[in-house]
């Protein structure tokens, strides 16, 4: 198991018609129907469930299905959407589950829901089966670094630069400091990654540590990290803040990723496969409702508020239209990188990303080396499920022909095929597993 698993917490006191042409171009041409499908036979077992999340940009399908009445258009109107302090907390309500004080499903990191089912992060180091019914979103995370390294000009690929840092760092007598939210998460991955891709070993020249996502910024501010990963809208507070500025977006590492998922225990999906499925099409439709341009201003208006982000609309807001300040001198408006909720098949849970997730954390000691990759995806992943929901929300044409989305490339032009993992690995110079 990676070191930064028994790293504990730190925690500081402290435009209508460019919509109508985005809905015609990421499925079926129509807006989320006016219709409900729980009646009758269809009805959900159950009118209720908890739902958590933490405060990030990517949590807002939860929260405007919610708001926005979906929930209850599917015969759902009890759902309690719960805001999370970490992923820490996330994964000890998703061990109690509801009956217990605790929560059936959540926003989360995607690959926390296989972790979870393999029992390598649970309290109780018992697998806790977990189904994934959605990808919520893509992309749209940052890889942030102090104001004190401005002068390096740090970017998705400067590998000199990332040297002199961490030598930087060697000769005030500490390692290179960079935070990240859970151990074996996305942001986990994407930090890993760029540092081992900038040839930086992050388990031997960097210290990585655990940080609730809405504390990163305070972090930064009391010198507690040099570099941190995370999502929106934290890196453009750090800029707004002027304590530092964003090396690159995550989409820089790997076009069009799958970052955070829409997961349930198991037993409740079993227990109410009726209920799961209005969770979904309610999910599916709120993900249309916040891609949708016109919606944009109300969304950032909802998810300001303290029960939610508790964020200025100042920092929600410009990434998600795209408009990209680093903090450094670089900016760019209307970037493709920006995040995605419904396009570019993003709800849509392929299964070829939930085998580089366990692959990833097979390379960093998250998962034993011999993990049967496969099985475990197919526990965990219900893409069948999503297909179902998206059917009977008139979303046919959006189910991608395949459950895998083919060969990934990275920005160090390294390939994963999720039709042979093993080559991925092997091609890696760093990496824990020997």
């Amino acid at each position: 198991m990676s070191n930064l698993s028994r790293r504990k917490f730190l925690i500081t006191a402290a435009g209508s018609a460019a919509g109508t042409l985005w809905l015609a171009a990421c499925g079926g041409g129509s807006k989320p129907s006016s219709k409900s499908a729980a009646t009758g036979s269809n009805a959900p077992e159950v009118t209720g469930a908890t739902l958590g999340f933490i405060a990030l940009t990517d949590a807002a399908p939860l929260i405007i299905a919610k708001e926005k009445g979906l929930f209850a258009k599917h015969g759902m109107p009890e759902v309690n959407v719960v805001k999370q302090t970490s992923w820490a907390v996330t994964r000890d309500n998703l061990e109690l589950g509801s009956a217990k004080g605790g929560i059936d499903g959540a926003h989360i990191l995607s690959p926390m829901p296989l972790l979870l089912t393999a029992g390598t992060i649970t309290k109780s180091k018992q697998p806790l089966p977990m189904v994934t019914l959605a990808r919520l979103n893509l992309q749209g995370q940052g890889l942030s670094v102090s104001k004190d390294f401005l002068a390096d000009k740090l970017t998705i690929d400067n590998k000199a630069g990332l040297t002199k840092a961490a030598q930087q760092a060697s000769g005030k007598g500490k390692k290179f400091k960079a935070a990240v939210t859970f151990p074996g998460g996305t942001h986990d991955l994407w930090m890993r990654y760029w540092l081992a891709a900038n040839g930086i070993d992050p388990n031997k020249d960097a210290d990585l540590v655990v940080v609730p996502p809405p504390q990163m910024v305070a972090n930064m501010q009391t010198g507690t990290m040099d570099t941190f990963c995370v999502g929106e809208p934290w890196n453009q507070r750090l800029v707004n803040k002027k304590l530092g500025y964003t090396a690159a977006v995550t989409g820089e590492l790997w076009n069009l990723h799958p970052e955070k998922a829409f997961s349930m225990r198991a037993d409740w999906v079993d227990q109410n496969p009726k209920a799961a499925k209005a969770l979904l099409m309610a999910v599916q439709e709120a993900q249309m409702w916040c891609e949708d341009p016109a919606n944009l201003d109300e969304l950032c208006e909802i998810t300001s508020k303290d029960k939610y982000f508790k964020a200025s609309v100042a920092d929600i807001k410009p990434r998600l239209a795209g408009d990209i300040d680093y903090g450094d001198g670089r900016v760019v408006k209307n970037s493709p990188l920006k995040m995605r909720f419904w396009s570019e098949n993003a709800s849509f849970p392929f299964k070829s990303h939930d085998k580089w997730f366990v692959t990833e954390d097979m390379r960093w000691g998250y998962l034993p080396a011999n993990t049967d990759i496969d099985a475990l995806v197919n526990k965990v992943n219900r893409a069948d499920l999503w297909k179902e929901a998206a059917a009977a929300i008139g979303q046919q044409a959006a189910i991608p022909a395949s459950d895998s989305r083919g060969k990934e490339t990275f920005f160090d032009g390294v390939v994963f095929d999720p039709e042979n993992p093993k080559a991925y690995l092997d091609s890696l110079k760093i990496k824990a597993m020997r």
